[in-house]
């Protein structure tokens, strides 16, 4: 009776191994929990009731807002040599904390050895809250770091309530090194909203701490 136990006992395959514990995830910060912008917040709870009492709107939507920022930055260079765009890409990335992607020429132009598909730059479009922070970095860090800035032109408005500004130097952003760039280049940067005409625009721009010369 003993030995048919024993050998009942040996057929059955033995118990599976215990997984071990599983480590206790951390959690992980989700964009939505992160903090408003402070240019966002400005514009939720400044901006929109100023304009509404000032130009007398009934409603918060009638408010002009700002839709995106775009960054181009343009690299001839690039026809001849490739270095040159992964350097300005790893710039702009830096600059906007966000990838870029190359932009192709639309057309050949044979003065400048340029062939219709070919990359001559970059661009980056950004939205929601990286937007305004880059907004917030332009306005208080950037641009007062520009040689005898005194302030950008009221007339870069396209008749649309769009703006664009130029700037020469990608050095006046924090997040670049002077002693890791390859060369000094500059870009555009382009700032659209959904302003009827340009004096709303300028408006909220102003609002947001654009530095616009009177």
């Amino acid at each position: 009776m003993a030995e048919k136990k024993a050998k009942a006992a040996a057929k059955k395959p033995a118990a599976a191994p215990k997984p071990p514990a599983a480590k206790e995830a951390r959690p992980v910060a989700r964009e939505s929990e992160a903090p408003e912008p402070r240019l966002s917040a400005l514009y939720r709870e400044t901006v929109v009731p100023d304009m509404m009492k000032k130009r007398q709107w009934k409603s918060p939507l009638r408010v002009p807002r700002l839709l995106k920022i775009t960054l181009n930055m343009g690299v001839g260079e690039a026809v001849t040599d490739k270095k040159v765009l992964e350097s300005a890409m790893g710039d702009l990335e830096k600059i906007a904390g966000q990838k870029p992607v190359m932009t192709l020429a639309r057309r050949s132009i044979a003065g400048f050895k340029i062939r219709t598909g070919f990359p001559v730059g970059c661009k980056v479009t950004l939205r929601g809250r990286r937007m305004y922070e880059f907004l917030d970095r332009l306005v208080t860090v950037a641009l007062p770091r520009s040689r005898d800035f005194r302030g950008l032109s009221p007339r870069a408005f396209d008749g649309r309530g769009n703006y664009s500004l130029g700037i020469r130097e990608q050095i006046i952003f924090h997040e670049i090194k002077y002693e890791a760039i390859d060369t000094l280049r500059g870009l555009d940067v382009a700032l659209s909203t959904n302003a009827r005409d340009d004096a709303e625009a300028r408006e909220l721009l102003s609002a947001l701490g654009l530095p616009l010369r009177t």
